[in-house]
């Protein structure tokens, strides 16, 4: 007989109580090295494959299209109040940088889209409330220590873009969005701002990347703790420097497109890359 989720009361406090269970389990998973297991093998992919990987991200999208854009409502809430709270003219300079930087944390935010990829692939039907069974996980632990080392690269990024912006254009804030914009495209000060942030948040990006880009799809498959999980991760990027440089530019311009209009764009954008990203785990990683 299938499972069924029961009232929202008794389902959250049923989960909330698998939170709190999981929650001792991230010192034993953090400090779970790699002693007495075998490192996963990565295997050489090219940037054809990007293409399947993104297919098969689109279909997973379209079998699981209405519980995915339910459970997606959340992205685009979360970049509107990220706007909302960076056009106070004392953080208007943190607007971009914010949420740019969204792209670092964004494999946090998809681990529910992996599980429920991982469900299908297994042949069963996930619904929105399987995304949430990541919290039952034996290594939940490891997946919840991995997404704080994201969100404390996160802050990093913020301070460093507001040091840029004190460095070149002062500590003044700007008069407003339009005089800001204006500077920024036509003062020394204001495109040399641009250039450096441009150029460091690149650097950000593609270590976010290189760490994690399977390490949360590894961490919620396999019984391996987090530095495993980010050296598989390394290792699938040294190994496949191209596509994966590739699949980094794609994320980037899906999470642009998808952030116009108002962030609506992402309900859609951010479950196929997340389920997309399951996918190229499978391809990468042995």
């Amino acid at each position: 007989m299938p499972k069924t989720i029961g009232n929202p009361l008794s389902w959250s406090v049923d989960h909330a109580k698998a939170v709190g269970q999981h929650l001792g389990s991230v010192a034993t998973h953090v400090g779970h090295e790699t002693d007495g297991l075998t490192l996963p093998e990565v295997r050489r992919i090219r940037v054809e494959d990007l293409r399947e990987v993104l297919r098969r991200g689109v279909d997973d999208f379209m079998a699981c299209r209405t519980d995915v854009a339910f459970l997606c409502l959340l992205y685009p809430a979360i970049g509107l109040l990220v706007a909302w709270f960076a056009l106070d003219r004392n953080l208007l300079p943190l607007l971009f940088p914010a949420i740019s930087g969204l792209a670092i944390v964004g494999p946090v935010a998809a681990v529910g889209l992996y599980e429920m990829s991982r469900q299908r692939e297994m042949g069963l039907e996930p619904g929105w409330a399987h995304a949430f069974g990541v919290v039952k996980s034996p290594n939940f632990g490891a997946i919840l220590a991995l997404g704080l080392m994201l969100g404390a690269l996160f802050v990093v990024w913020i301070l460093t873009a507001h040091g840029i912006y004190s460095a070149t254009m002062g500590y003044e804030a700007p008069a407003s969005i339009g005089a800001f914009a204006r500077d920024v495209m036509t003062t020394p000060a204001g495109i040399t701002m641009a250039i450096i942030g441009i150029v460091v948040g690149a650097l950000f990006a593609a270590l976010a990347l290189a760490v994690s880009v399977v390490a949360f799809p590894l961490l919620l498959d396999r019984g391996v703790g987090v530095p495993a999980a980010i050296i598989t991760s390394l290792r699938v990027t040294a190994a496949n420097p191209v596509p994966i440089a590739v699949w980094g530019f794609i994320v980037a311009a899906g999470l642009v497109l998808g952030s116009i209009p108002l962030f609506l764009g992402l309900i859609v954008v951010m479950p196929i890359l997340g389920h997309a990203t399951w996918h190229l785990y499978r391809r990468t990683v042995v």
